[in-house]
């Protein structure tokens, strides 16, 4: 199965595999957006302090599922090596090891953030208005949805583990068929239909934790009952220190990359709270818009994940090297001209998530419609930072990744935010400007480190049952 797999991945042209692994991605990415978008389009026709309330929870939310995300580019890394080095057996195991590790972090973090979402609010300093109005939603919207956590966290690593071994349109599918639940249960909860009644944002909340359930559940079965992906048994989720070890070893640095990048939203938020609801409500607007933006450079950096590890795992660097080089072209191109479509018309595209019937929500769309113009700037930076990002972690090296992460958010991004905002005129405008700065030096960093390849240093050195690999250059037995 791994030698079937790993065709056209390990051998032969590159732009073919390449953008066969990369569409899925955009498209299970932009229907994982989907989600919160479809959020912020009901709530923001329900009312202006439901969508700042979205915006208040977000990054809390982001930062429990980054934290445990974080393991599962482990057991991406290390099924894509062990597959492209021909050992089915190893990548099996490490799937099913996978699986079980990240869905117990999901049910504590699920404990953790149903009992604690009204004190993890209560670090955001916030005007009278916000407190009043805002925030008792946004924490009963987290109340509810950690409930799913577990859930969310089994459909997450279902989707790396097959993205790893090299199937990409499966987890599309599987996306496919959440996101319609959720988008068919959101207006009916919200606005209350036929037998169900009114739930304002505690509706978006259930109608996203029943969405993730029938993902998750859905995900599992198939990677226990079918035979796409590794092959996995019920015995490989039984815990097995030599797996769950590297696991750890890669993992960690994720997690911790995207913990700090899921505290550096905290911070921000920390700060922006402290403005009026409309610019609170316009930064998480933007944000959503923007993220869609940037999915084309999303998927290329995922798909550069399996590149790179498939053929560090068959010993082909070379290989690896030449398949980051067009990633990163091909991710500056398409998001230059995405840049361009969204400096000359911002103010439509935002308007289409808003009703403009209101002042709140005519000032809403101002805002976000200069958040949206200013951060063109970083486009095609945040397409060679997420492919060059992608090939470490696929070869292993997540301590760079963490590293360049680091740079982007600590030392540029959540320092310039602050200094423009509190510390000149610029105001609201500052926020845009020092958030837009961050991946514009990000990229350029992970491009400096990258053209000294030792990134190709980290390969699986493993036969068909044996869990050995290196971990950042480091033997690991």
């Amino acid at each position: 199965m791994a030698s079937r797999n790993s065709e056209g991945i390990t051998e032969g042209g590159l732009a073919r595999p390449l953008f066969h692994l990369a569409w899925p991605i955009v498209v299970t990415q932009l229907l994982q957006v989907a989600y919160n978008v479809a959020d912020a389009f009901w709530l923001g026709r329900y009312s202006a302090d439901a969508v700042g309330a979205i915006s208040l929870a977000f990054p809390l939310i982001f930062f429990l599922i980054a934290f445990g995300g974080g393991f599962n580019v482990a057991g991406s890394t290390l099924v894509a090596q062990y597959t492209g080095a021909d050992s089915d057996g190893s990548a099996g195991k490490v799937a099913g090891q996978t699986l079980g590790f990240v869905v117990c972090i999901g049910v504590v973090l699920a404990v953790v953030g149903r009992f604690s979402a009204g004190p993890m609010l209560s670090v955001f300093p916030s005007d009278p208005a916000t407190a009043e109005r805002v925030v008792p939603l946004a924490q009963s919207y987290l109340e509810i949805f950690f409930l799913g956590l577990p859930f969310m966290f089994g459909f997450l690593a279902f989707s790396a583990l097959l993205r790893g071994y090299g199937d990409t349109r499966t987890p599309m599918r599987v996306m496919a068929l959440s996101v319609a639940l959720n988008v068919v249960l959101d207006p009916i909860l919200i606005f209350g239909v036929g037998p169900f009644a009114e739930m304002g944002i505690e509706g978006a909340a259930w109608a996203t934790l029943v969405a993730r359930a029938a993902g998750g559940v859905l995900g599992v079965a198939i990677l226990f009952g079918t035979d796409m992906g590794p092959d996995v048994s019920v015995g490989h989720l039984a815990p097995d220190l030599s797996y769950v070890r590297d696991i750890v070893r890669i993992g960690t640095p994720a997690a911790l990359e995207q913990s700090a990048g899921a505290l550096a939203m905290v911070m921000l938020t920390v700060m922006i709270v402290t403005f009026e609801p409309a610019v609170i409500a316009a930064y998480g607007l933007g944000n959503r818009l923007i993220s869609l933006v940037f999915l084309p450079a999303v998927g290329l950096g995922k798909a550069t994940n399996t590149m790179v590890g498939q053929n560090l795992g068959a010993g082909n660097p070379a290989r690896a090297e030449q398949a980051v080089t067009l990633a990163a072209k091909a991710g500056a191109g398409v998001m230059f001209a995405l840049a361009v479509l969204a400096a000359l018309f911002p103010e439509p595209i935002v308007s289409v998530f808003m009703a403009t019937d209101t002042a709140d929500a005519a000032a809403t769309i101002g805002y976000a419609s200069e958040y949206l113009r200013i951060r063109t700037v970083e486009f095609a930076f945040i397409g060679v930072f997420q492919v060059l990002v992608g090939a470490y972690r696929g070869a292993g090296n997540t301590k760079t990744a963490m590293v360049l992460s680091m740079v982007t958010l600590w030392i540029i991004r959540v320092p310039v935010v602050y200094l423009l905002a509190f510390e000149t005129s610029l105001g609201a405008t500052g926020i845009w400007v020092g958030v837009a700065l961050g991946h514009v030096v990000g990229a350029l960093a992970a491009a400096a480190w990258f053209t000294r390849g030792t990134w190709k240093e980290a390969v699986v050195d493993a036969g068909p049952s044996d869990p050995a690999v290196e971990v950042d250059g480091v033997a690991e037995d």
